[in-house]
């Protein structure tokens, strides 16, 4: 444990563990990945900061723990139970990410082991709108192949839980400034649309043969900037990938360095985020500055807005029922 700054009059702390082949650090301010670096490559491929005063004042949900819910529920409306709900909004008309104060921003308690980083909250009933007392788990473990999340809610009334992690990812290290060469393959036909808002609509769009389709190996940027509507909405890749089938799978590889990344999941999909908002304004580790597109993002989820759609499986958490989802990243690479 080390100090990484200051949050208002509150001290963050790093904590930091490693195996064989990688080093990670989570800080407690958002349960936040700070670094996942690959120990024979000697390279970190997490973008991030020197202290906590970057994840809170300029890119406030790189590698954060994201929730209650992750992802935007359209105009921070719900309704549970015959009771309906107001959320706070903080992203156009809709509510992003847990709202205005969501996980990412709160301070959790870490408890560290020989190989995992855990991290504990307990969000309280009504907090952004939100309905019941959450007691939040996410634990980070490395394994002998990567890395892994399990994030574990129960609460005492039945709420929404849909955690994920925004992890900003570059094989060449947090101070390249394209991710676009990265290739990858991603084992799904159909993206759910966005509007003009970035907001998941209930629609699927067929990607086969689309600037969407992945599923033979393509690098992120051969179409990217194509003319096409939900390139146009997304300002570039920003939507949720269907994965088939259900239950812990295969949802996608990733190429680049020649570091190859496997993530899998036992969520419904996961959102493909091309860093198409950052702006390269920002003092970053090894003076990274992250400009647009500079890293990727894998957000393994429940489909967007999904409590608002009768056709999608909603994060319902029923209460005093503990609920559990698991995410892996599986890593093998050339020198």
């Amino acid at each position: 444990m080390k100090d990484f700054g200051k949050v208002e009059n509150r001290n963050s702390y790093l904590y930091t563990i490693e195996n064989n082949k990688f080093i990670m650090s989570v800080c407690d301010y958002g349960a936040t990945l700070v670094s996942f670096v690959i120990k024979e490559k000697n390279i970190d491929i997490i973008q991030g900061f020197d202290s906590v005063d970057g994840y809170v004042n300029q890119v406030v949900y790189m590698g954060a723990t994201i929730g209650r819910v992750c992802n935007r529920i359209k105009n921070g409306e719900f309704e549970l139970d015959g009771i309906k709900y107001k959320l706070n909004i903080n992203n156009g008309p809709n509510s992003l990410h847990g709202g205005i104060n969501g996980f990412n921003s709160v301070f959790w308690d870490i408890e560290v082991s020989a190989n995992s980083i855990i991290c504990k909250y307990f969000s309280k009933d009504g907090e952004e709108g939100y309905p019941g007392n959450l007691n939040v788990k996410v634990v980070y473990s490395l394994m002998d192949d990567g890395l892994r999340f399990e994030y574990e809610g129960i609460s005492d009334k039945d709420t929404l839980f849909s955690l994920t992690n925004h992890a900003f990812f570059n094989f060449y290290g947090p101070t390249s400034n394209s991710v676009l060469e990265h290739e990858l393959v991603i084992n799904a036909n159909h993206i759910g649309m966005v509007d003009e808002n970035g907001q998941t609509l209930e629609e699927l769009m067929n990607i086969v043969n689309t600037p969407f389709d992945f599923r033979n190996k393509k690098k992120i940027g051969v179409d990217i900037d194509k003319d096409n509507p939900q390139l146009i909405n997304g300002n570039g890749y920003d939507h949720h990938y269907v994965i088939d089938g259900c239950g812990y799978r295969k949802m996608l590889e990733c190429y680049g360095n020649k570091i190859k990344m496997n993530v899998y999941s036992d969520l419904d999909g996961f959102h493909l985020y091309s860093g198409n908002f950052l702006d390269g304004k920002s003092k970053g580790k090894f003076n990274g500055s992250f400009p647009r597109r500079s890293a990727v993002c894998f957000e393994t989820q429940y489909y967007p807005n999904s409590i608002n759609y009768s056709s999608k499986k909603a994060p319902i958490l029923k209460a005093n029922i503990l609920k559990k989802h698991l995410t892996d990243f599986t890593f093998e690479w050339e020198e």
